[in-house]
């Protein structure tokens, strides 16, 4: 699901360059502010380059951190507004952590034990799941669309811990012999709302540039891939502090 981060990655690195060449605009410019000189500018950006190359990447990675913000902040109520049942933990807490996820995906299964850690340890963390089906086509797809039957049902989490405790990997007969154990009635899967709910994730996916799963998304900081826990305790601890 990697969406556009050659033609990104070309735009954040014009962005980051644009200050280094500022900078080397006014050094070259001649007494009394006249125009600059073209040769003495370039030279000067070239060799600040050339000098402080870890400028670069360090520009770049701000003002991506800086976007992902600022697309989180745009897309907030989306992002943090559970379906139905599809939450866990304190549902008053104070900071919400996010997790869009994929049941096909073997990252995902890893960190099903982090989240539960989270959850256990921190009494005012908030759990909001988001399906993304996003790895193997039709499997993934119904395995979101029973999820989100058992969200409706008040059986997510239990649907959730059972459906990642089946050896990998997925199919539909393993699916639906959850959801049978679980007694769901899975008539209604391609009801409205389930539908929607699973495009705005993707559309919400795509808006952050989300480029798999599991992806993380608490407070304006988005973290990719399996991180575990020490990683998404921190995270959570930056966004509390946030909030003051």
């Amino acid at each position: 699901m990697s969406v556009g981060w050659k033609e990104a990655g070309a735009g954040l690195g014009a962005a980051a360059l644009g200050a280094v060449v500022a900078v080397g605009v006014m050094t070259g410019m001649g007494h009394g502010g006249g125009a600059p000189d073209a040769r003495a500018t370039g030279a000067i950006v070239r060799s600040y380059i050339l000098d402080h190359p870890e400028l670069i990447p360090e520009a770049m990675n701000r003002l991506q951190d800086k976007q992902t913000a600022q697309a989180i902040s745009a897309n907030r109520d989306q992002i943090e507004a559970p379906f139905a049942g599809a939450v866990a933990g304190n549902p008053k807490g104070d900071v919400t952590l996010v997790e869009y996820f994929d049941y096909a995906c073997g990252y995902c299964r890893q960190s099903v034990a982090d989240v539960d850690k989270l959850i256990a340890n921190d009494p005012k963390l908030r759990v909001v799941y988001k399906e993304l089906p996003v790895l193997d086509g039709a499997i993934s797809d119904r395995a979101a669309q029973v999820s989100l039957v058992a969200a409706k049902a008040g059986k997510f989490v239990a649907f959730h811990h059972a459906l990642y405790q089946v050896p990998a990997p997925l199919d539909d007969g393993k699916t639906d012999a959850v959801a049978a154990k679980l007694g769901l009635d899975t008539a209604g899967l391609d009801s409205a709302d389930i539908v929607n709910e699973i495009n705005a994730n993707l559309t919400t996916g795509r808006a952050l540039r989300m480029s798999g799963t599991p992806t993380f998304v608490v407070g304006d900081q988005l973290l990719a891939g399996a991180v575990g826990y020490d990683a998404l305790k921190a995270a959570i601890d930056k966004a509390r502090a946030a909030r003051g």
